[in-house]
């Protein structure tokens, strides 16, 4: 069944309730993007220009650096139009592919996030096994594993969305075409809908939440047992990063996804959908270059000056 509303798209409200905020929400977004750009490219370069990257933390490093890429330039353009100007329409296609590529990639984060934490529990507490057990093959397959995973998602669970009935005002209250502003646009029956939205939180969001607790679990009784201030600061400087990103990606996503249904936290909800969508991507880079010495090294190696100086 065709839907009515793709002859006429959809309206966007994003932040127009707050004209004055989007002249200032348009800078930082653009800014954001910039740095969204230019870091996760720098790392992509480094991690396959540097042959000392070439290990499986950096390959997985690589790959949410490529779809932080992916994620952001899928609808911050759009966003940059809509902030600017009066215009804040998108066409049923656009909001098709926008929000196909939304919950593809967002849904291979989540995954790829517990990927990273499997690779630094092996890192921290089977060090002497650590070549064998993640070695290039296992890299690629669990790489695989979750892009794979986030298209399958977005196959099964962009149709239904795209078919409900949406009222005739197309108004969504969002920034970008996600699933539940769709859900909240529908005037027709959206109960298999959520149900279909609360298995998917629960497989893609909340297993690998515990996937990851579990690893850091793992490694924080690893390093208790040894009892070591060494072993301690070792440990930090291996996962710091990674539990960092973790962090601010799955604190954004919990508010955006398991918030009650109320006007305010919905209103709140879409202030952390733009940190979740814009901040965070902007933030990796930041977080793995200045908290990782051998990125910082590789830079300098780059940059043709001498790798081997102290830094402090």
């Amino acid at each position: 069944m065709v839907n009515q509303s793709s002859p006429m798209g959809f309206l966007l409200l994003g932040f127009s309730e707050h004209p004055g905020l989007e002249k200032i929400l348009f800078v930082v977004v653009l800014i954001s993007y910039l740095l969204t750009l230019g870091g996760n490219t720098l790392i992509i370069l480094l991690s396959l220009l540097d042959p000392r990257l070439h290990s499986p933390m950096y390959f997985f490093l690589r790959n949410l650096a490529f779809l932080d890429l992916c994620f952001t330039t899928s609808f911050i353009p759009q966003m940059l139009v809509n902030l600017w100007g009066p215009e804040k329409t998108i066409s049923f296609l656009g909001c098709s592919v926008q929000l196909f590529i939304f919950l593809s990639l967002g849904t291979t984060e989540c995954i790829l996030l517990a990927v990273m934490a499997f690779d630094r529990y092996v890192a921290v507490c089977q060090p002497l096994h650590y070549a064998t057990i993640v070695h290039p093959r296992l890299c690629w397959q669990l790489a695989s594993v979750a892009w794979v995973m986030g298209l399958v998602q977005s196959i099964v669970q962009t149709p239904p969305i795209l078919r409900l009935p949406f009222c005739s005002h197309h108004q969504i209250d969002d920034f970008l075409c996600e699933v539940p502003s769709l859900i909240r646009l529908s005037c027709g029956d959206t109960t298999y809908n959520e149900i279909q939205l609360s298995v998917s939180t629960v497989v893609f969001v909340v297993v690998p939440l515990s996937l990851i607790f579990v690893s850091y679990g793992a490694i924080a009784w690893a390093v208790l047992r040894i009892n070591s201030a060494v072993a301690w600061r070792k440990a930090l400087r291996t996962c710091s990063s990674h539990l960092l990103v973790v962090t601010l990606f799955y604190s954004s996503v919990i508010a955006v996804y398991l918030q009650p249904k109320n006007p305010y936290a919905q209103e709140r909800g879409k202030f952390c959908g733009l940190f979740y969508a814009v901040g965070t991507p902007s933030l990796n880079p930041l977080i793995y270059t200045l908290r990782n010495k051998e990125v910082r090294r590789a830079l300098r190696r780059l940059l043709g000056k001498d790798a081997e100086n102290s830094e402090n």
